[in-house]
């Protein structure tokens, strides 16, 4: 009889001593002797494990009935045996009930101790399973595409009379047609053509006057007149505002963070005129990925506002509890791991969060291994950095040129106070000293943090506490013991702040000494309540409650005597008394410094870095259950090996990711972006998931066009365009006759391909909102085309825990392009959110296209369109002299970009005789001529 049939002998006998005895011989040979895998350790998985964990069956995608599997562990993607740790073996884990939620077998069916011993002990001993210590899983990367990128041969059996007229993307698209028996449509009419292309490519409908020139060039060369057109298009600077939508719509970025408090993102907007630039400019699209990942190491700092694009819950929601700090940091790793994913990668890494994924061969490990490339990044404001050639940061050098001048006439008399709106700026004449100690007046301080800075470098704060310099004072437990003086000098702006109170009537007041590690010659101070609050949420100009501190300061002599030194009143008050022509300088000053915060380089929500720290594996997704350590890469499946380790500092960690990225070695970067170039061209990808190219994902309609695009797109075989070039891919697009045949529907096609997915027509489409309302202003002449900058207004400004309410969604404040609209998650604007605009709280790679009566609606009685309508008809009827039926022709010339009918004429004047011409605008602004792309 065996040792386990012994027991169980010996249980049934009630011989408890006896069953002890046992557990100890059974354990002493356990500790003593080889396992014997056969014996010993086989018949436990085969009676107890591999019914649910086996060939037929694996729960939770585990099998215990091969070593390799073990190896590799199953959903949760934790490996069941680590060979010689037991104490790294999940499998030990959850036969030992170590955690409720996961306690196999259940409690009914638990192991003996002296089986689990046995376990462990053949796990200490190597895990060895005779006849498959050889024996590895295989990543299952077959799917199509996670294979690398091949460029395929064009089909040469398309049109064979023309065949070189006939251009690549042309013949893919001919190829599959002819398969089925259809073919292309006729070519559009020049007006549709002409309107179908400008809003494709700048999101703005031809003017009367571009529509009367294009015609009148069509006419003598149809050819030349479009590829004019095309190249006149991709040249205007609103191509960028067109794109960039697209881009923003991916990524979800917005102008609040969507929480409870859906607080602002102070000059969050740079991103975006980032986005816009970079299109127009036609950066090449590898660079634009880079920059958006390691922008601060490549002269474009405010590119990293991709980053923090979604949604978080600021730290003052959060609150201080270790638990939910922990948690919350998880989830705003996990928000940059979604926007990276969908947005480049087209792959939903968000589902490995907590188990490996369920389809596609990414596993929890590939997950935590990403955010540790991103571990240096955290949500919040800094200055971004610049080129040198960049605007905002020679604007901003001519500013400080203006600062630096008028700071030096005030030298010579001594110290004044600048008010930098996140913090008070006190400058003195320079000391040198070992220690600084500053007595403040009041009764009642608030400070998140108090530096010292000197004359070698502009924000070097001698102060902090990793300079070596140490903090005291008094009280140093701050108020209730929960805001202690450390605080001071910790390097954390906002909520975590040493707050001291005194009673009035007490003669000491709160102070603070700092001793540095060596003298420093020290000329500066600065005072914060709350920087955080001013450079991450406050709205717009508007600047939170900074108190006008009173103290005084004293310096620390050779002999060991406290000198008083400065302090606000000698500035403020006894400098001014003597030299009161200092107030015009300071005003200058003051002027200068205001001027830097709206026109020059700005502390703008773009995320700020941090020390980056050991990442580790999260269980079920749990940041109170770390596992293995794991180092900065990319997924396996890619080879996205980085060759990094922790020690690795946050900026290298991104910078060779990004080049990883948009390397061969990544099949995915240029595949996604061609598929979302022809969906928004087309009305829908060749992949018409484009944010999920994995499993779950639909496959591609046309899997060689795919694939040629993307070898082209990195490398095309005509010299004549650039490497990554968007703007090229575009136009060949655009140049395509599948772009601009007729979207007229016929039986044959519908019969066959009634969704047009083959292109037989070119599939017609409803405009994205603010593609209606910049029509409707352009027709009006109302549209402010100005090209980025601050974003304008619709809302209040709301307090903190308060809703945004709209306060003025028509007024010509707001007459801008309406990309430059405050951009707020959760909130309806009460009129083009109906017609299908993001929230931008989830990933919109592909705008929902609804039908509902508020949109009609919205077009009919809006105020806006009200308003809009009575300029419209004002401009006609000025443009007309006077003349009805001229008029009402120039009203379709304004809006749907072509003459009315003899029967569209009759009966519009018919209306506008009893009701007036706005009521004729807003019908025609109500059309679905005017709301689909044709």
């Amino acid at each position: 009889m065996n040792y386990r049939s012994m027991n169980l002998v010996m249980k049934a006998a009630g011989f408890v001593a006896i069953q002890l005895v046992s557990l100890v011989l059974v354990s002493g040979r356990a500790l003593s002797a080889e396992v014997d895998f056969e014996n010993d350790i086989l018949p436990i998985f085969e009676d107890r494990c591999v019914y649910c964990h086996g060939e037929e069956e694996q729960e939770s995608g585990l099998r215990l009935d091969q070593r390799a599997h073990m190896l590799r562990g199953g959903d949760s993607g934790l490996a069941a045996i680590t060979p010689g740790h037991p104490e790294k073996s999940y499998l030990m884990e959850v036969i030992q009930h170590d955690d409720d939620s996961v306690r196999m077998p259940p409690d009914d069916d638990a192991l003996p101790e002296e089986e689990i011993a046995l376990l462990k002990k053949w796990i200490e001993q190597g895990a060895v399973w005779p006849g498959q210590m050889d024996t590895t899983v295989e990543l299952d990367d077959d799917h199509w595409a996670f294979q690398p990128v091949q460029r395929p041969t064009v089909p040469s059996d398309v049109s064979p009379e023309n065949t070189t007229q006939v251009q690549p993307v042309d013949a893919f698209l001919l190829s599959k047609l002819q398969q089925v028996g259809l073919h292309y449509s006729e070519p559009a009419a020049p007006r549709d053509l002409l309107r179908r292309v400008s809003i494709t490519l700048t999101g703005l409908p031809p003017t009367p006057d571009e529509m009367r020139q294009f015609l009148s060039d069509y006419e003598q060369n149809a050819a030349s007149a479009y590829e004019v057109a095309v190249d006149r298009l991709l040249a205007s600077p609103h191509f960028g505002e067109r794109w960039a939508q697209h881009w923003l719509d991916v990524i979800r970025w917005a102008e609040t963070n969507g929480s409870e408090a859906n607080l602002y993102r102070k000059n969050a907007w740079v991103y975006r005129d980032y986005v816009v630039r970079s299109f127009n400019e036609d950066k090449p699209y590898d660079q634009f990925v880079q920059e958006q990942i390691a922008g601060d190491s490549m002269g474009a700092g405010e590119a990293t506002g991709f980053l923090v694009a979604g949604p978080h819950v600021p730290a003052a929601t959060v609150g201080r509890e270790p638990t939910a700090i922990r948690q919350a940091r998880a989830d705003r790793m996990d928000e940059i791991m979604q926007t990276v994913g969908a947005s480049v990668m087209g792959v939903t890494m968000g589902c490995a969060r907590c188990h490996n994924h369920k389809f596609d061969p990414i596993t929890i490990q590939d997950y935590y291994a990403m955010t540790a490339v991103f571990q240096d990044v955290e949500f919040g404001s800094r200055k971004p950095e610049y080129a040198a050639d960049h605007p905002l940061r020679q604007r901003g050098q001519e500013l400080w040129k203006q600062i630096h001048a008028q700071r030096q006439l005030l030298r010579p008399d001594g110290g004044w106070e600048e008010n930098w709106g996140a913090f008070r700026e006190i400058h003195f004449k320079p000391i040198t000293t070992r220690a600084i100690r500053i007595r403040f007046k009041m009764p009642n301080v608030g400070l998140d943090e108090l530096e010292v800075l000197g004359i070698n470098g502009l924000d070097v704060n001698l102060a902090a506490a990793t300079n070596g310099t140490r903090v005291s004072g008094y009280p140093e437990e701050g108020i209730e013991n929960r805001n202690p003086i450390e605080r001071l000098n910790d390097g954390e702006y906002g909520t975590m702040t040493w707050r001291a109170k005194v009673d009035d009537k007490q003669e000491e007041r709160p102070w603070v000494r700092y001793d540095f590690d060596s003298p420093q010659t020290i000329n500066r101070l600065r005072l914060s309540s709350n920087r955080e609050y001013f450079y991450d949420t406050d709205y717009l100009t508007k600047k939170p409650y900074l108190p006008k501190y009173q103290f005084d300061v004293d310096v620390l002599t050779e002999d060991g005597d406290w000198q008083p030194w400065t302090g606000t009143w000698a500035v403020n008050t006894k400098l001014l008394k003597e030299h009161p022509e200092r107030k015009q300088v300071l005003a200058k000053i003051q002027h200068s410094i205001d001027q830097l915060a709206e026109e020059g380089p700005r502390p703008s929500f773009v995320g700020r870095f941090i020390d980056p720290v050991v990442t580790r594996v999260l269980l079920r997704g749990s940041p109170e259950s770390p596992r293995d350590e794991v180092m900065p890469s990319a997924p396996v499946v890619f080879d996205g090996t980085l060759d990094l380790d922790s020690s690795a500092p946050g900026p290298k960690r991104r910078r060779e990711f990004a080049e990883w990225l948009t390397s061969s070695q990544n099949p995915l970067t240029a595949r996604v972006m061609v598929n979302r170039v022809w969906h928004h061209v087309f009305g829908s990808g060749l992949v018409p998931t484009t944010s999920d190219f994995g499993r779950a994902g639909a496959p591609p309609t046309h899997p060689e066009l795919l694939d040629w695009l993307a070898a082209e797109f990195m490398s095309p075989q005509n010299q004549q365009t650039s490497n990554w070039s968007t703007k090229s891919l575009i136009r060949m697009l655009v140049m395509s006759q599948a772009f601009q045949q007729t979207s007229t529907p016929n039986a044959e096609g519908l019969a066959k391909d009634a969704g047009s997915t083959l292109l037989w027509r070119f599939p017609p489409r409803r405009m994205e909102a603010e593609v209606i309302r910049d029509s409707i202003l352009l027709a009006s002449g109302k549209l402010n085309l100005k090209l980025g900058g601050r974003s304008y207004r619709i809302h209040n400004e709301k307090k903190t825990y308060a809703q945004w309410e709209v306060v003025d969604n028509h007024g010509n404040d707001t007459w801008r392009r309406m990309l430059y609209q405050e951009r707020m998650r959760r909130v309806d604007d009460q009129m083009f959110t109906a017609f299908d605009f993001p929230d931008c709280g989830q990933v919109r790679a592909k705008r929902p296209v609804s039908t509902t009566p508020l949109q009609a609606l919205n077009l009919m009685n809006s105020d806006f369109v009200i308003e809009q309508s009575e300029l419209i008809a004002q401009r006609a009827q000025d443009d007309a002299h006077g003349d009805m039926a001229n008029a009402i022709d120039r009203c379709f010339d304004l809006l749907l970009g072509r003459p009315p009918i003899d029967d569209e004429r009759q009966q519009c004047l018919a209306v506008a005789g009893q009701r007036g011409l706005p009521i004729v605008c807003r019908a025609l602004i109500n059309s679905n001529e005017m709301a689909f792309l044709p």
